[in-house]
């Protein structure tokens, strides 16, 4: 066996192979090669194991155990490619809870904004103080500002009032192309010789805004198995209320119910006040949104929740009829993110169901599609 090949398996195997590998002559020869290696991944998943599994902790005198996590993420960025650091900075926050990486300012700031730190800010965020706090917001707003763009632009061609062919569009998107005015526009275009039609414009068609706005009200359940859909309800409800043919509302709840209808201008300061966790009351979320009903024939009451109630359910159902038979739409969301992923009470859904709402889980752009169904 191989030097390389030795070593490959002290990394995988970790100190239960020192003693059988050390006698080996040729994993002795290239052994230094491997031990900082081997020390940064037993500095995180010897975590895995306790006294009984053979964790010796900090003061076995391993190499690693003299390791700080800021010192540790430094020589992890050189060492590793950079899949694997994404890797290990999933596995050390999600897995391990080592929250360090978040509460130093110089760490976090090292950490590649992607959907993962988000939602570890999001739920660490109750340990972070001072300067620490705006540097998580830098990072919040820039993953966030990231998924609007992908997502707005998609929504706008979905909801913003029928198709016009009298104005020419601004969202250059299949479903607005105008083919008829396209091809005659460049027929002058055509290449006789080559028997080839050249299009040098392409003609879109506009939108016309409608004059009684539709209203959009997403209650969100805030606890801890929703936070991608809280992430993706938030950001969603700030698109939606920059479309001049929608009003929305956007509240949270847990037993409480917070209304953040006034900060949908900034989704992160919608992002940074939702409290992940606690009990879950739907009934209660469910008669707060009725209050906020003012036209129920053109309102859409959006849920997003997994449907674990806290509290008796036939308070859940019977507010959720009376939304209904008050004539307005209601979409039980018990997924709302791009992996479609979802736990959520079976039976409950299909009450709902049997209600007369729409259930499903859903990607952003599906619910854009959707509204835009009804509102058009």
């Amino acid at each position: 066996m191989s030097a390389e090949t030795l070593n490959r398996w002290r990394l995988l195997l970790g100190p239960a192979a020192d003693e059988e590998l050390s006698r080996t002559e040729e994993y002795s020869a290239e052994a230094f090669a491997y031990r900082e290696l081997d020390d940064l991944l037993g500095y995180l998943y010897d975590r895995e194991y306790g006294e009984a599994q053979g964790y010796r902790g900090r003061e076995g005198g391993r190499g690693g155990s003299n390791l700080t996590v800021p010192g540790w993420l430094g020589r992890v960025r050189e060492l590793f490619p950079k899949e694997t650091v994404e890797i290990l900075e999933k596995q050390a926050l999600d897995r391990y809870g080592l929250s360090e990486l978040l509460t130093d300012k110089a760490v976090l700031e090292s950490l590649e904004p992607n959907m993962n730190l988000l939602k570890n800010i999001l739920q660490f965020k109750g340990r972070m103080k001072g300067e620490v706090v705006a540097s998580a917001k830098e990072i919040v707003r820039q993953v966030v500002d990231d998924l609007r763009r992908k997502l707005e632009s998609e929504a706008r061609a979905s909801i913003s009032g029928k198709r016009s062919r009298y104005t020419d569009g601004r969202v250059r998107s299949l479903r607005n192309l105008n083919m008829k005015k396209t091809i005659s526009r460049n027929l002058k275009n055509y290449d006789r010789e080559k028997r080839r039609f050249v299009v040098d414009r392409l003609y879109f068609d506009g939108r016309l805004q409608a004059y009684n706005k539709w209203h959009v009200i997403i209650a969100v359940d805030e606890s801890g198995s929703m936070l991608d859909s809280v992430i993706y309800s938030s950001v969603m409800a700030s698109i939606f209320y920059r479309l001049n043919a929608l009003k929305s509302s956007l509240f949270v709840f847990d037993t409480q119910v917070v209304d953040l209808s006034g900060r949908l201008e900034d989704p992160v300061d919608v992002l940074m006040s939702v409290q992940l966790g606690g009990g879950t009351h739907i009934a209660k979320a469910l008669r707060y949104g009725e209050t906020l009903i003012e036209n129920p024939g053109r309102t859409l009451f959006i849920l997003v929740s997994d449907l674990v109630e806290g509290y008796p359910p036939a308070q859940m159902y019977g507010a959720a009829k009376d939304i209904l038979d008050g004539g307005s739409r209601l979409l039980v969301l018990t997924a709302l993110d791009f992996e479609g992923h979802t736990m959520h009470d079976e039976r409950a859904a299909r009450t709902f169901a049997d209600l007369g709402a729409e259930v499903a889980a859903l990607t952003p752009n599906a619910l854009a599609d959707w509204i835009g169904r009804i509102v058009n």
